[in-house]
């Protein structure tokens, strides 16, 4: 059974015709999903952005478990911070700035998804990984994966200071809701796995399995973008090309 799950959460980038777009242009390159925003389901609804309900549930759920903690920082005091720039796939590895600050004051409060305004600084919210562990999972495709939790990556972002729930957050607790277990993603996200699996093991809820496909190149092996807008499906369904080409090259 395939899910097809809407993520909206983003309001700035968020457009409607986008929406459309790809549920047609999926259609027509042949999937067929048995649920989703289009077409409804026992677990909906399939728009992220009317799913608030479930994240805050989640993040008053690792407030009480210990596993989060408020955080002033911004990009640059990050940067700032590290001596010696330890850069990750994604993002550098937090110092732990705030989270030493609040181990020691006791202060992290009640968890308030608002936008920061007055006196008070703005804050994310940040899942504290249990540094020195190792974490570890088996690929459907790259076989036996393991990261080292505060060396590989360091304490991540689970809610912004905009009141969005992030990506990490959003996606386990939509997959656990959801019945998820299976997913198929691209090999980018292979270090995103490590933090969604400390999220549903504090979460208390069972992880689905994984297979990370090899990602698209164009001819010199460089990852397809949105930059190469004359390889994107609604270009070359324009163009002339038949999706029953497209999956036998691609």
């Amino acid at each position: 059974m395939l899910v097809l799950r809407n993520e909206d959460l983003d309001a700035k980038r968020f457009k409607l015709e986008f929406v459309n777009a790809m549920l047609e242009d999926l259609k027509w390159f042949g999937f067929e999903w048995h649920e989703g925003p289009d077409c409804g389901g026992p677990f909906g609804p399939y728009n992220q952005s009317e799913r608030q309900e479930f994240y805050l549930a989640a993040m008053r759920k690792l407030l009480a478990g210990g596993f989060i903690y408020p955080c002033t920082c911004s990009r640059s005091d990050v940067r700032r911070a590290l001596s010696a720039p330890h850069q990750g796939e994604e993002e550098p590895v937090y110092p732990g700035t705030c989270r030493e600050k609040f181990k020691l004051s006791g202060e992290e409060g009640a968890f308030e998804p608002d936008i920061a305004s007055g006196s008070r600084p703005k804050r994310n919210w940040r899942f504290r990984v249990p540094d020195g562990e190792t974490i570890a999972f088996a690929d459907g495709q790259f076989g036996a994966q393991q990261f080292v939790a505060g060396k590989d990556f360091g304490d991540f972002v689970v809610w912004r200071h905009d009141g969005v729930p992030a990506y990490q957050l959003s996606v386990v607790v939509d997959d656990a809701a959801m019945g998820i277990t299976e997913v198929v993603r691209g090999a980018d996200l292979l270090p995103s796995t490590v933090r969604q699996l400390l999220l549903y093991r504090a979460l208390g809820v069972p992880a689905p399995q994984y297979y990370h496909c090899p990602l698209m190149t164009d001819e010199k092996g460089v990852r397809l973008a949105k930059r190469h807008d004359a390889l994107s499906l609604r270009r070359l369904r324009a163009e002339g090309h038949f999706p029953e080409e497209l999956r036998a090259r691609w």
